[in-house]
């Protein structure tokens, strides 16, 4: 066979009897469809949608290429790969090239085990990846000298976005001045202008290496190293900051910190960075796990996850998600962040590198990596060349004076990318794949482009200056001792795996995440190294494939949602949020109404609207909702005359947040329209409208899409998560820009220069999970979307119909029908007889499954969404542990068992319980093996954690070995 098609034994064009991918997506067949449809009381599916979806905004019209088979969809990526073509990067810029050991991405990064799990809000059963969670904080915690780093945050400028926020709650100086210093990566300030300017706060660059007299500022970031290379003390500048009442962050490269002093020991408050260099790819950008550590006292201020240690109900060690009160979804509008979720897959692979290297193991790659960046600090000295700092870890500033064009030119022909500081000064890089005959054809490249020879002999003199050395004071847990040979970290990670329920085992009923399949297809070609190793901010010319996919992908975003223009960039649904409300505030300020901020948002939204408002200078009024969970028109006719004049934008959730396709959707942005106000709408729910009502047609002007939800790409754990904007036209030369690349944002869409900064530290976002819905689309084609949304419609109807037998449903339309989801009222079976959400939530492990979201957006109720992945076998099962679960639940009611003694109250139920005492009003068997119970079941690693004692005495390291004895 031809060798551009090796990797595919098997023709790349259809094939007679291949079935459509979108029978394969979708769970149920035909046979199933229809038995469900008479339980909904409808004779088809396109009754059941009449009904259900709103006349007034359909439209089916969906411009898409024809669905080509696995086969095919692979050969295109692989076309598009190959139209790769990257260099080796030594560019740098928090950008590395690592490797990935090979255990690590074929049982971790590859595996459905890890990546198809979800948030891990159910601790008893997220106990591997909480424990995966804690060896990362732990690792950023050490290596940073901080006590308390949290779960990851989304990339290095974003934390460093995030450090800037709690150094002004922290600060004890009152001034809007938050000080940067000269010598931080590009992206990094960009982002940080982009989040200050709509909160009011002055970003002032300054050197913090020169002694002078500081302006007043509330907070600094300081760069060690530099993004330059150069490595300084920052002990004096750290003092004589905090001496003025500024709170002090630092961003930091974590390899580099193995072998120099660490920053939290130096009297840093903050600490960020990037942990992509612990064995993530470059991945074009993303995604990668970004991190925060802190002092003592900023624990309840440090936005994102945090992982902590505390006990379940025998008294043993468990992990939890801790202090969950800073959060978003909690705090709404007094949220001081609008992270919502972490880069838990990265974090993890971050944290097994750390493991399967150990700490002497990654001092031995940085001593290496800092070697050869000598030898060639060597070679260039005695060439005559001059170095812009003698001290560094494994970056070089050069001296070309007028020559920096040629430089890049000839190391490019070279086949190596470096990095163009100015005119007169070129930077390189070295990382852990560097070779010596990389060195030696960059050494080459640059001084005969210099007519200078530059020879490479000997490693040059010391580059870390004595009283920045470190020794090794890090990673001495067992965690990061135990696990060097491939034998030993393969089966760790499978322990870990098998303590976790991913939906790799059942069905995750959780409402509004969207928990479908994510395809073996679809994931195939993250790793490709073409999409994987590739650098953002290298030159156009190398990255064809990925411009290519990502223009396509753009425009079938906008096909799909109605909208004019799609930007790819935010990493996050959260990002994607603040992304569009940026839009439309330098929208109304462009058009002359600066004065308008006021963003309505009902009591039912997500709580990252009220907080991404917040962040982008919006304040915030909560439009009330009615009885059938629609938003109240009274209240939002009167909320819009008491605005008039300010009234920015409404954000509305659609379907709503309480699974109800609203009929007044399109009058509701009407009205806001005709008071001078945007429509944000929040595309959470976009599972229920793929292909039947695109928002950009019914009224809206600007949606994120969650990526991780409708269109394939795996939760991970809890991220990555992509949340690409999509806005019509007068929005979108307000779309993210970014200064490295101009074709990344509204200029290379012919807008005008710049749009609003970025949002993110790279130009696409977190584009090395791309290719998964580019598949995905590519895979089901229009009408196979289509069927999609119409089958997680009936299912979730279906399920309704069932469950309603049982327990009360919440909200449904007008027609009866509920969208994609429901939500079941447990609130009256609370008040009868004690049995809480959590209760029936803890029981549902014992049969099997994932419990599905609880109390929200309803308080004491539960809201399932099944999606169109589940065939109808599972969704009958899940129905039975339903039903059997409210078996018990009425024989607390009838006064047989008390509800302390139940094994509702006592649920989960380990192995080991059962091996023990007993002593129980109930079985063994009833407690381990309930009625309908798979088998070959799951069994948790831990009963009911209790979650208080986790935050009263606050744990968030790896805890000793004495506590599990």
């Amino acid at each position: 066979r031809p060798a551009d098609r090796l990797p595919y034994p098997y023709p790349v064009t259809s094939f007679a009897g291949d079935a459509a991918f979108s029978t394969r997506h979708i769970g149920p067949d035909q046979g199933e469809i229809e038995t469900m449809l008479k339980v909904v009381g409808h004779d088809s599916l396109d009754s059941l949608i009449d009904a259900a979806v709103p006349a007034g905004i359909r439209d089916e019209l969906l411009d898409l290429p024809a669905p080509l088979s696995e086969a095919d969809v692979l050969a295109d990526l692989r076309r598009l790969a190959r139209a790769n073509k990257p260099r080796t990067a030594m560019i740098g810029m928090g950008y590395y090239g690592t490797i990935t050991p090979a255990v690590i991405r074929r049982n971790l990064l590859e595996s459905p085990a890890w990546y198809t799990a979800y948030t891990p809000y159910q601790p008893e059963i997220s106990q591997g990846r909480l424990q995966a969670l804690l060896m990362f904080q732990t690792m950023v915690s050490d290596l940073t000298g901080l006590p308390l780093a949290n779960a990851s945050l989304l990339d290095e400028p974003t934390a460093a976005a995030e450090a800037m926020a709690l150094a002004r709650r922290s600060g004890r100086s009152k001034s809007p001045v938050f000080l940067v210093d000269t010598d931080t990566h590009p992206q990094t300030l960009a982002v940080l202008r982009t989040r200050a300017e709509p909160v009011g706060i002055e970003i002032v660059e300054f050197d913090p290496r020169v002694s002078h007299d500081r302006p007043d500022a509330f907070g600094a970031l300081l760069s060690y190293p530099g993004s330059s290379g150069r490595l300084w003390d920052p002990r004096t500048a750290i003092a004589e900051l905090r001496a003025l009442g500024a709170a002090v962050a630092v961003t930091t490269d974590l390899l580099a910190l193995t072998l120099i002093a660490a920053p939290g020991a130096m009297g840093a408050d903050i600490v960020v960075g990037s942990a992509q260099r612990f064995g993530v790819p470059m991945g074009f950008g993303g995604p990668h796990a970004g991190f925060i550590a802190v002092r003592q006292g900023l624990e309840r201020s440090l936005p994102g996850r945090l992982v902590g240690v505390s006990k379940d109900e025998d008294g043993r060690v468990a992990y939890r998600l801790a202090l969950q009160t800073r959060e978003q979804h909690i705090r709404r509008e007094r949220a001081t962040s609008n992270i919502c979720t972490a880069q838990v897959l990265l974090a993890v692979v971050a944290a097994m590198y750390a493991a399967y290297h150990g700490p002497v193991g990654l001092r031995e790659i940085a001593t290496t990596v800092n070697d050869r960046a000598r030898r060639l600090a060597a070679g260039f000295t005695a060439a005559g060349l001059v170095l812009t700092s003698a001290e560094f870890f494994d970056t070089l500033g050069l001296r070309v004076p007028g020559q920096a064009a040629e430089v890049l030119a000839a190391a490019r022909a070279a086949g190596i990318d470096l990095r163009e500081v100015d005119a007169d000064t070129v930077g390189l890089t070295v990382d852990e794949t560097t070779r010596d005959e990389d060195l030696e054809r960059v050494a080459d490249a640059i001084g005969q482009a210099l007519g200078l020879p530059v020879e490479l002999t000997e490693v040059g003199s010391e580059s870390i200056p004595a009283g920045l050395r470190r020794g090794v004071d890090y990673l001495d847990h067992e965690w990061f001792n135990d696990f060097h040979s491939e034998t030993a970290m393969m089966r760790y990670q499978r322990r870990l795996s098998d303590a976790d329920l991913a939906l790799d085992r059942s069905m995750i009923p959780l409402g509004s995440c969207t928990m479908k399949l994510n395809a073996a297809a679809e994931m195939e070609a993250i790793s490709w190294p073409e999409f994987a190793d590739l650098h953002p901010f290298a030159p156009a010319e190398e990255s064809a494939g990925f411009a290519e996919l990502i223009t396509r992908l753009e425009s079938w975003l906008a096909a799909i949602t109605g909208y004019d223009a799609v930007s790819v960039q935010p990493n996050a649904g959260s990002q994607g949020e603040f992304a569009g409300l940026l839009a439309i505030r330098s929208y109304l300020v462009d058009q002359g109404q600066p004065e308008r901020d006021v963003c309505l948002i009902p009591s039912s939204a997500h709580g990252t609207n009220a907080a991404s408002a917040v962040m982008a200078g919006l304040r915030v009024v909560v439009v009330g909702c009615d009885d059938r969970g629609n938003v109240d028109l009274a209240d939002l006719h009167a909320k819009i005359a008491l605005h008039a004049t300010s009234l920015a934008a409404l954000m509305i959730t659609y379907p709503s947040t309480h699974g109800v396709f609203e009929q007044e959707v399109q009058q509701i942005c009407g009205l806001v329209h005709d008071a001078g106000g945007q429509v944000y709408l929040d595309g959470a729910n976009l599972n229920a409208l793929v292909g039947l009502a695109p928002p950009g047609r019914f009224g809206a002007d600007v949606s994120h899409l969650n990526l991780h939800k409708t269109f394939c790409i795996p939760h991970g754990g809890g991220g990555p998560g992509v949340g690409p904007v999509g806005v019509r036209a007068h929005l979108a030369p307000y779309l993210p820009g970014h200064p490295l690349r101009p074709d990344a944002g509204p200029t290379g869409r012919g807008f005008r220069d710049g749009g609003v900064g970025p949002v993110s530290g790279a130009p696409w976002g977190s584009a090395g999970v791309l290719p998964i819905p580019y598949a995905y689309i590519r895979l089901m084609g229009a009408d196979g979307l289509r069927e999609a949304t119409r089958t997680a419609i009936l299912s979730a109807n279906y399920l309704a119909a069932r469950l309603r037998e049982h327990y009360p449903i919440l909200y449904a339309g007008e027609t009866g029908l509920v969208a994609h989801e429901c939500i079941v009222d447990i609130r009256a079976i609370t008040k009868a007889t004690g049995v809480t959400v959590d209760d029936i939530a803890k029981r549902l492990i014992d049969y099997g499954f994932h419990a599905p979201t609880m109390s929200f957006p309803v308080a004491g109720t539960l809201m399932i969404e099944p999606t169109e992945s589940e065939d109808l076998a599972e969704l009958d099962r899940f129905v039975a542990a339903m039903a059997a679960i409210k078996a018990e639940i009425d024989r607390i009611a009838d006064g047989r068992v008390a509800v302390a003694d139940s094994e509702l109250r006592h649920a989960p139920h380990t192995a080991l319980c059962l091996a023990g005492p007993w002593g129980r009003g109930y079985d063994r068997m009833s407690a381990a093996y309930p009625a309908g119970a798979d088998p070959g079941k799951y069994w948790p690693p831990v009963r009911r954690i209790d979650g208080a004692h986790g935050d009263r005495n606050l744990v968030c390291n790896c805890p000793p070995p004495e506590v599990f004895e």
